[in-house]
């Protein structure tokens, strides 16, 4: 078993969350974790998939109202504020959306608990990999992404390791790990010689 298989135990999520734990709990979570402020689009986009995760774990009488309401408040937050978060990914305790526009996750992606995305992540697969259904990216506890970070393919992502700004993940990286991209250069502009 390889460290980053080891380090990335994350946990219930999703609908087994819900179940667990009752989404009142789960939600006040989240609410403490955005700071307890409600008008916040990560923490609205964020309630929008509990709810979707919590149909789930109703009986089917009740599931399909919630569900058709779950899908109107899910366009709004991708459609307005630029974040796609769908109900199929799992996602663990108190994660947080650091800001709005840009974010997209992928439908099968796993989180752990106390993770942070901010604006501009994208986590998916490369166009050229074939589309798994169920199979996406696993995200360990205590992760952190940094505006801009990409990840491609289906990677693992240990236990509180830290995406830099623009970084572009293609492979397996292990816990307690810190990704960045070198400094820019600074280099001295040609201009022409006045004549």
């Amino acid at each position: 078993m390889s460290d980053t298989d080891e380090s990335n135990s994350t946990g219930p999520g999703g609908s087994d969350l819900i179940r667990e734990m009752g989404l009142r709990a789960v939600v006040a979570e989240d609410f403490r974790a955005h700071q307890r402020d409600f008008t916040l689009p990560g923490f609205q986009t964020l309630l929008v998939y509990r709810i979707g995760t919590w149909a789930w774990t109703l009986p089917k009488v009740f599931r399909w109202p919630v569900t058709a309401i779950y899908l109107v408040m899910f366009l709004f937050c991708r459609n307005v504020y630029g974040i796609e978060l769908r109900r199929t990914v799992t996602v663990g305790r108190r994660f947080v959306i650091g800001h709005q526009h840009g974010i997209v996750i992928h439908r099968f992606a796993t989180f752990g608990n106390d993770c942070v995305v901010r604006q501009g992540v994208t986590l998916g697969i490369a166009s050229e990999a074939r589309w798994e259904y169920g199979v996406g990216p696993v995200i360990g506890n205590g992760v952190s992404f940094s505006p801009g970070a990409i990840v491609i393919g289906n990677v693992s992502i240990g236990d509180n390791s830290q995406i830099g700004p623009n970084c572009v993940v293609t492979a397996d990286v292990p816990a307690d790990r810190i990704l960045f991209l070198s400094a820019p250069r600074v280099l001295p502009r040609d201009r022409p010689e006045p004549a």
